[in-house]
Parts: C-alpha cells; structure tokens; sequence
C-alpha cells in the first residue's frame, strides 16, 4: 500500500484553520472594499510565455511548468532529450503554467479588457499563487495573495492610500508594532547612476534586497561576484549606512544624490508622500524610509513597499510598489500602476504565534440542540428550524445517545452553545441554554433564545 502525503509546501487546512484564514480574507476583503477596489479573479494558470521573463532569473526558475496534454514527447527534438536540455525541452513539452503571482496576470486582465475597464481602475483580487520555492517557516509552495492595486493614475496620493490600507488592516487583526518601510526604486537607480554602474541596477537591487538574510558582507561578495569594484563598493557603503530617521536620511541622500537627475526624482516622491501621510491619521504602523529595501521583481519602477513586524520572527507579511509600464509588456503602454500584497498565509503564522485567533473565530457552530429521547428529538427538530431562519448556524445531534456523548461532542466541535431539550423544556416551552465556556445555564423562550444568539 502507498504512503498517503501531499507534496512538500502544500497543507491541508481544519475546519478550525479554515474559519480562521476566513477571518483575515473578511477582514482585508472589508478593507479593500472601503477603499473603493473592485474584485477580479483570473484563471489558476496562464501561458508560459505570459509569465516568463517578468521576475528576473531567480524568478523565473521558481515558475511551476504544466506539461502539454497527451504524448508531450512525441513532438519534442530528440537533440534536447539527448543532451538532457531541460530548459530548452521545457519550451517544447510545456505551454502553460501556474501563476507565481497575481500582479502580471492582473496586468495582462487589463490588456485584455482594456475596453471594458473605467481607469483609474482599483481591483484587488484574493487567490493562491505557487513557486517552487524551499518550503520554510512562512514560505509555502501554494499560498494565498491579497492584492490591491490601481492603475491609470500617476497621482502619489495612490501610495499614500495603500499605506493607509496597509495600517488598517493589521490594526484590525491586533497587530500593535509593525513597520511599513518604504523605498523608491528610482533612489536605487540613482545610486547606481553615481557608483558609475547605471546598467547593472537589477545586480544592484537583487543583491540590496538581501540584505537582512545575508548582511552586508554577503551583499558586498555577491556585488562583487556580478562585476562591481571595490571602489564602487566604496562609494555604496556610506549609503547603505545612513541613520537617523526619515527626514534626515532624506537630507543626506540630496547631498549623494545632487548629480543625478533620476535620483532627484525618486526624493521629491518620496517626500510628497511622507508630506501627505502628516495629514492621515495612523493607527499603529511605524512608516519608515528603508534604502536598503529593493525587492527584486524587475517591474517596479517607483515607490516600493514592505511591511514587517516587530512582533514575531517572521519575513514580510506584505509588499508591492509601483510600475510605470507593467501592461507594456503585453502591448499597452505608458500604463501607470502601483500595488500592494498581502502575505495571508504568513499572516495567518503571526496571529496564531501571537495568540490573536478568539475562540469564537475558530467556531462556526452557534449552538448545538441536544435531547434525551425521540420526543425531544421532534421537538428539537422544530426549534432547529426556527433559529437557522434568524441565520443563527445551528444543529441537532443526529441520535439517540446519552447526554454525556451529545456534551462531547459540542466540546469537540467548539460549539459555543448548547441547547437541552428534555421534558420540562417540552412543558413549559422555556429552553435550556448553557454556554460551554462559562457553564452558565439559562432558561430562554424561543424569540428570547433567537434574540440572545443573534
């Protein structure tokens, strides 16, 4: 007999889980509609061709490939298969594939439906993506994105807005100490412009971007490794050493940056959306200017986004940016957008490790009508009715078992209630509710019962 499993980075989810992660979906749902964004769903795969060569080689390689239909082999070059060329057999044997994100099938939604769609457009879209990445604490194979994004508008009140979004959510989840750091990728470019090496800014921020993994040494090696000298390394340190806080980082990079017109650019956004936030009211994010962060994916263009907390050992539990030309890519230029993400799945590890999931999201069962015998039974049958028409989630155990198994199982199910039918409930037509966590009895009629749970 084979060993039943699932693939590694794959999870099954409890009915416990599932009410969980339904509770953070809601809650970022709730946000996203506040906000003004409408839902889109697209397909769980998409041409190869449309994924490939949009997150850079290291990207690329972690794009889950679906092999044709039918006798694949049959039409591919023998001269790949004897050489074992899986790269150039991969094009040859697969079409399609898994989306690794939401953000370049939502780019090429748009191309498509460019006709249909009112822009600005604000869609935000909650739906699993897959990279074949190592599993790890955090890191999955199939996981769930929460995007927002907005596209045809250059106006900078649009990251002002995310960010805003940004800190309602979690503020909402009970998250109390969390940054939401921000860059700008033209800053990055600028950078490169002054170290002399403006054609290797994807090198750069690939590198930047891992930092916090490997330190600075480790960015310095592979720097080092892709071409860049010991003398640009010079000039990239004081950099990536500033302190203080935003304002003064923002006065010093001026100063590096004077010479370069792109840099330039990349401060005077930035500070317009620092000087918008000074007029929100922010309920606990910490919104920090972090030029280390780059994020690799090649499409950003503008500000870059990155939330962490300070809460739990964790990676990122959200980011985005914005692309100037993300939908150039399918053939519709100077298309604006910016976007975020939410990581519901890394989410979902910090509220549990934080003990933030009440008994009562866990729990999708209201109250539980239990009985003694047959009569009870009937009776109850027609109370069960009653309350699931006032949407009060509600059942009845299904057989004639003692008491202490009917107990049981509420207990094992979590209900928060439990409903005792018995003669005397019959007679007078007063019910018997008792509240598993507190084992407080009490003696409602029908419309009170329905009143007290709805």
């Amino acid at each position: 007999m084979s060993k039943v499993g699932i693939p590694k980075g794959m999870r099954d989810f409890s009915p416990v889980e599932v009410s969980r992660r339904n509770y953070i979906f809601d809650t970022i749902r709730m946000a996203f509609k506040k906000y003004g964004f409408q839902a889109i769903e697209t397909p769980t795969m998409e041409n190869l061709q449309t994924l490939t060569g949009k997150y850079g080689s290291e990207g690329d390689q972690l794009i889950f490939k679906v092999l044709n239909s039918g006798d694949y082999l049959a039409k591919s070059s023998e001269k790949y298969l004897n050489e074992k060329n899986s790269k150039a057999l991969t094009a040859e044997i697969s079409e399609k594939a898994l989306r690794y994100d939401l953000t370049v099938p939502f780019a090429r939604y748009v191309v498509m439906h460019q006709n249909d769609i009112t822009f600005p457009f604000k869609r935000y879209q909650i739906q699993p993506v897959w990279r074949a990445d190592r599993p790890q604490k955090g890191r999955y194979r199939e996981f769930y994105q929460c995007d927002a994004d907005i596209v045809g508008s250059d106006s900078l009140i649009n990251e002002v807005e995310l960010i805003l979004l940004y800190d309602e959510v979690f503020s909402k989840l009970g998250l109390t100490d969390f940054d939401i750091k921000i860059n700008n990728r033209k800053i990055l470019s600028g950078i490169a412009e002054i170290i002399g090496k403006p054609n290797m800014i994807i090198d750069l921020t690939v590198a930047i971007d891992k930092i916090d993994k490997i330190g600075l040494d480790g960015v310095e090696k592979e720097l080092l490794e892709k071409g860049f000298t010991a003398d640009d390394l010079s000039k990239l340190n004081p950099v990536l050493h500033l302190s203080g806080g935003n304002e003064d980082k923002i006065k010093s990079l001026k100063v590096i940056l004077k010479d370069s017109e792109i840099g330039l650019k990349g401060i005077e956004e930035l500070s317009h959306i620092f000087f918008l936030l000074e007029k929100c009211k922010i309920k606990k994010a910490n919104v920090k200017f972090d030029l280390t962060l780059a994020r690799g994916l090649n499409y950003y263009t503008g500000a870059i986004f990155e939330v962490c907390t300070n809460q739990v050992q964790m990676g990122s539990i959200g980011g985005g940016g914005r692309y100037d030309d993300l939908t150039g890519l399918f053939g519709l230029k100077d298309l604006t957008g910016v976007g975020i993400s939410f990581g519901a799945d890394r989410i979902y590890d910090v509220l549990e490790e934080l003990n933030l999931f009440t008994e009562k999201i866990g729990s999708n069962l209201s109250v539980l009508i239990t009985h003694f015998d047959q009569t009870a039974f009937d009776y109850g049958f027609e109370i069960l009715q009653t309350i699931r028409a006032a949407n009060i989630h509600s059942e009845i155990y299904p057989s004639m078992v003692k008491m202490q198994k009917q107990m049981k199982y509420a207990n094992d199910r979590g209900a928060e209630n439990v409903l005792v039918i018995g003669e005397e409930e019959i007679k007078t037509g007063l019910l018997t509710l008792k509240n598993m966590a507190s084992g407080i009895q009490e003696k409602y009629t029908v419309q009170d019962l329905i009143l007290k749970l709805s």
